[in-house]
């Protein structure tokens, strides 16, 4: 598939597959910047992008530093609609102990291109009924 990307920061690296098969594509930090221990905040990536109608790209945490350093995504998956054309910009949160220092062209998240379904809700009386009815939060155990 081929994605429209506009380069709003001519010198970063063009977002591609790091691996053959995988699922993101790297996202990078246009900014430096500091992200003190439980601080958020709005990182742009210098791109903005045309995603096809009948897709969505999901903004997901990279999983090293993550773990390394306990970096996430606030409303991970951050969604970018198709019809979107802004800037990329990513939310940041550090869930860590120390100071995270981010800088010009770090990776900081992924974009993920997958399909989505138009969807329409449709008023009804009732609700057909399911094995699992209406069991919520820990209804199946631990």
């Amino acid at each position: 598939m081929q994605i429209p990307l506009l380069k709003l920061d001519v010198e970063l690296p063009t977002p591609s597959h790091f691996h053959p098969g995988d699922g993101g594509t790297d996202l990078y930090a246009r900014v430096d910047t500091v992200l003190e221990p439980g601080q958020r905040r709005m990182v742009p990536t210098g791109m903005a992008v045309a995603i096809p109608v009948g897709y969505a790209g999901l903004v997901v945490p990279r999983s090293g530093i993550a773990i390394r350093h306990g970096i996430g995504v606030v409303n991970g998956p951050g969604l970018v609609d198709s019809g979107f054309r802004g800037e990329v910009q990513v939310i940041l949160v550090n869930h860590g102990d120390e100071p995270f220092k981010i800088k010009r062209a770090d990776r900081i998240a992924q974009l993920v291109v997958v399909p989505v379904a138009v969807q329409e809700f449709v008023e009804v009386d009732e609700l057909p009924p399911s094995g699992r009815g209406v069991g919520g939060f820990g209804s199946t155990g631990q």
